[in-house]
């Protein structure tokens, strides 16, 4: 595939939805999925509107969603994997950080990424060996080296309650170690903050391949590094992933202690 041409076609499609996260009236029809996992209108209507412009882009991709049944996905083909509004409770709330995360994997590899955060006007972008970008800018991770001298964003995934006790006993762990602690709340946002400089690491546990595939390919192509709270390459095909990803150079010091 000519991942170049579809990197910039993506990029504009992504654009052009970008605009319905900023309308307040469709960020106000909300559904329920459990008790703190929601759905709004501007979900599915920028899931359909990025569908139909990928689909006539190139019919032959698979499409996979956070709002569709992914099951006859075949990972073994090129699918691209879309999460139309990564920070829907952000959205909900209008705490202005959210973003259309779409990423494209051929094999069970990503060979594309792009997080769009309209509020920010930033959009990130990579290519598998072609460096990543915001706003067409290269950027690269920090050059930080210890973690005592790091700001971290560490995710609190609210659907799994039961195990707050040992997510805010990791937070702390970490918090007596760092300069900060951070949480945004949107996947995509904090995986392109640290690919830009912005954190040193993020990690969070419960992560679907939608929350992770995009930023992680920028992640990595901005010189850091992205894995599995137990070291391994996060799967584009499992049900969750607990992930890590850093600059590269603190992530040993990170796994140490989640």
């Amino acid at each position: 595939m000519d991942t170049a041409a579809l990197l910039r076609q993506a990029g504009r499609i992504v654009r052009e939805a970008g605009a319905r996260l900023e309308d307040r009236s469709l960020a106000a029809q909300v559904r329920a999925k459990g008790p703190t996992d929601f759905v709004t209108a501007v979900d599915t209507e920028v899931q359909e509107q990025i569908r139909a412009r990928l689909q006539a882009l190139d019919g032959t991709i698979q499409f996979m969603a956070e709002e569709k049944d992914n099951a006859a996905i075949d990972p073994a083909r090129p699918v691209w994997i879309l999460d139309p509004v990564d920070g829907t409770t952000n959205l909900i709330h209008g705490f202005r950080h959210s973003a259309i995360s779409l990423a494209l994997a051929e094999g069970g590899r990503v060979c594309l990424g792009l997080v769009f955060d309209p509020f920010a006007g930033e959009l990130f972008a990579a290519r598998r060996g072609g460096g990543a970008f915001c706003n067409g800018r290269p950027i690269h991770a920090s050059g930080t080296v210890h973690l005592a001298d790091s700001l971290c964003s560490v995710g609190t995934n609210p659907g799994r309650r039961e195990e707050a006790g040992a997510t805010f006993a990791r937070a702390r762990r970490i918090y007596d170690r760092c300069h900060d602690i951070r949480r945004i709340g949107a996947a995509s946002v904090e995986l392109c903050y640290t690919a830009c400089g912005r954190l040193d690491a993020y990690l969070e546990h419960g992560l679907k391949p939608w929350d992770y595939a995009a930023g992680g390919l920028i992640l990595e192509e901005a010189g850091g590094r992205l894995t599995t709270w137990d070291g391994k390459t996060p799967s584009l095909t499992a049900a969750s992933c607990a992930i890590l990803a850093t600059n590269g150079r603190i992530h040993e010091e990170l796994l140490a202690l989640v």
